[in-house]
């Protein structure tokens, strides 16, 4: 009777499907290493890249659903392109309607994740946006360039949960 018991209670107390670790998409089950090189520019914005790589190294690090490791010790390879940055004006000036006081800059990162043994094989592909908003101060070079780290930031987020849930 204890037994039947038991066996009653552990099948009612399944947690109604969930279960205890990952849920990474299915096409990424064995893959528990990423390397990320530097990613491609197709903009005119001086060290874009840069931030962009970084900020997706950074997601990779507080997600934690994959390790960073180096081409030669990685089971996949993240290649990414940034396509463009949009300045859309959200706010101008009383008197000069022409002269922005408030901006958004949305950054668009095209990425292709590769398997490192075949790089011919493609494991998932995505694009994905980020946004921020500055508001324009004397020098519009200087507050676009601040702001850009803030929108990478967001893309990379939106990436790397891609790659860790699949949404």
């Amino acid at each position: 009777m204890r037994l039947i018991t038991v066996l009653i209670a552990a099948a009612l107390s399944s947690c109604a499907g969930y279960h205890l670790g990952g849920v990474k998409p299915a096409a990424l089950a064995n893959i528990h290493s990423i390397c990320v090189p530097m990613f491609k520019n197709d903009m005119q914005h001086p060290r874009a890249n840069a931030i962009a790589t970084s900020s997706v190294a950074n997601a990779m690090v507080q997600d934690g659903t994959y390790r960073l490791a180096s081409a030669s010790r990685a089971d996949a390879i993240l290649e990414g392109t940034l396509q463009k940055i949009i300045y859309l004006n959200i706010r101008s000036e009383r008197l000069d309607t022409l002269r922005p006081a408030e901006l958004e800059n949305t950054i668009t990162i095209k990425w292709v994740l590769r398997d490192a043994r075949n790089p011919l094989k493609i494991l998932m592909t995505g694009t994905n946006t980020g946004t921020s908003r500055f508001f324009v101060d004397a020098n519009l070079q200087t507050a676009r360039n601040n702001a850009l780290p803030d929108a990478a930031d967001r893309a990379s987020q939106a990436l790397v949960s891609k790659l860790a849930n699949g949404f």
